[in-house]
């Protein structure tokens, strides 16, 4: 196991990113960061867990919300400094409700909201 955690390169915080991906459309749902115990706790239960690094605590996606994400495969870069999780999501991947927390493009010099958001009260996680 320490050979797995040994080829991450995690920064001088003890996170990596990580890009989820939903594994059957490849859409990208979210970027979210991952400390060691984080990344112990996807491999030991086979969902998303992640560092939170406004709260400063663990965060089990879909712990509230229920949308949790099953990790199919997970990625490391060529790097080592960027971990990629292909995963089967139970439901939206932000906040908001968006399916993907990339939900705006740039169009014409502003963002364009893509996909339908539930709102600002919607308490997803």
């Amino acid at each position: 196991m320490e050979e797995i955690f040994d080829a991450v390169k995690w920064d001088s915080r003890g996170l990596v990113a990580a890009v989820v991906q939903d594994a059957d459309t490849l859409e990208v749902l979210t970027l979210a960061y991952m400390n060691r115990e984080s990344f112990a706790l996807t491999l030991e239960t086979g969902e998303t867990w992640f560092w939170s690094r406004s709260r400063q605590k663990l965060w089990h996606k879909g712990e509230t919300s229920g949308n949790i994400q099953k990790v199919r495969e997970i990625r490391i870069d060529c790097d080592g400094d960027a971990v990629l999780l292909l995963v089967n999501p139970a439901g939206p991947a932000c906040h908001t409700g968006a399916r993907s927390c990339f939900y705006r493009k740039l169009s014409s010099g502003s963002w364009e909201i893509v996909q339908d958001v539930v709102g600002p009260d919607f308490k997803g996680g």
